[in-house]
């Protein structure tokens, strides 16, 4: 049971509990004794540089919606971070109250806040680019504390909502609703297939002229959670610009070429030695990942070690309505800190490696700052 439920697409109990809209706002609430929102900050991030963020709507025009043709144009929601120039203004907000309603079925994360400031001006240096995808009926914001802490370490980062896999908040209010995750004959590869087009746009958008970001266009990378982990390592396969990309305990649901796929990878999961399928996945993808590539796993984590989840419940509560025995394996018993510290330490390793030529014993050795983490290959 416990490998059906935290390696199933539609991901079960705590996803949706977290995710998906349609759950009764009574039901997903937080229970009435969270902590109060006030002073409630995202997890520092690795450097204290100044830290800017924005949002965009994005459309193109190329392509008409996959999900919903009768929207039109394909829209997405960016959210960015970046070293900035130093400013004054406040940290942004997590989250508003529309969509803390949508994701949570409450305002309790509106009162948190980030270490950005939104609309801050970009430090004039070109960055190294890291591209991220959530996982399949998860908003962009249960990635926040891994982007500012990247950002804080010197890269620009942007984080992609999937229109229709999860509630997206749009201009004026507009919030669409996952209408994929009701859906059970959805396939998992053309979500897949159609993430990568989504990531190649955004691509296309933040290296082309006018860009509200300065990158370095031969530096890029990209990661992403469960779904999006594969989505990255799809969109790598397909796009020479990817340079590198990240699966964090996301099962792969396309096949990768005959020949193989000869860049860098990073699998980095949860529990995945000694579950039959999830390994098996895992074991069939390894043989067709023909550059440098390094599968590591955490055997007390949980599915959702690698997002904001462990702090959100570490903060405000279990939401009501999780099964006792859903709870191991989608949070694991790792403390809501040390899951953080891995999933940013591990991925800056990577990418510094990757991106910037930066080697890092974190890759090369078990290390003892980090006994939750076991290497496997």
């Amino acid at each position: 049971m416990r490998k059906t439920s935290r390696r199933s697409f539609v991901a079960a109990a705590l996803l949706a509990a977290f995710a998906a809209p349609q759950v009764p706002a009574a039901a997903a609430a937080a229970p009435a004794a969270a902590p109060a929102t006030a002073g409630q900050e995202v997890p520092a991030p690795a450097t204290r540089i100044p830290l800017g963020t924005k949002t965009l709507h994005l459309v193109d025009a190329s392509r008409q919606d996959p999900w919903k043709p009768s929207a039109g144009n394909r829209e997405l929601m960016v959210t960015l971070w970046y070293p900035s120039l130093p400013s004054r203004e406040p940290a942004a907000p997590y989250v508003s109250k529309p969509l803390s309603r949508a994701v949570l079925g409450n305002d309790v994360l509106a009162g948190v806040r980030t270490h950005a400031v939104a609309g801050a001006r970009p430090a004039p240096v070109p960055r190294p680019l890291v591209v991220l995808s959530p996982g399949f009926g998860m908003s962009r914001i249960t990635l926040t504390a891994l982007g500012e802490d990247l950002a804080s370490r010197g890269y620009a980062v942007a984080a992609v909502d999937h229109t229709y896999e999860a509630p997206v908040e749009f201009p004026g209010g507009r919030i669409e609703k996952c209408t994929l995750c009701d859906d059970s004959r959805m396939d998992p590869g053309a979500v897949v297939r159609n993430r990568a087009k989504d990531l190649r746009f955004v691509l296309d958008r933040l290296t082309g002229p006018g860009s509200e970001l300065r990158v370095d266009a031969r530096r890029i990378g990209v990661a992403g959670h469960s779904i999006g982990g594969a989505s990255a390592v799809e969109v790598m396969r397909e796009d020479r610009r990817v340079d590198a990309a990240i699966n964090l305990d996301g099962n792969f649901f396309t096949e990768p070429p005959a020949e193989g796929l000869n860049k860098p990878v990073l699998l980095l999961g949860a529990r995945r030695s000694g579950l039959p399928e999830p390994q098996e996945n895992w074991e069939r993808a390894w043989k067709q990942l023909t550059g440098w590539k390094r599968w590591l796993d955490v055997p007390a984590g949980g599915h959702m070690t690698f997002t904001d989840v462990p702090w959100i419940v570490d903060r405000f509560g279990m939401p009501g309505q999780i099964p006792p025995e859903q709870v191991e394996g989608q949070l694991g018993t790792v403390s809501a800190a040390r899951a953080t510290a891995v999933t940013r330490n591990y991925v800056a390793a990577f990418f510094d490696r990757h991106l910037r030529g930066r080697p890092s014993p974190l890759l090369d050795r078990p290390s003892s700052a980090h006994p939750e983490v076991t290497f496997m290959k």
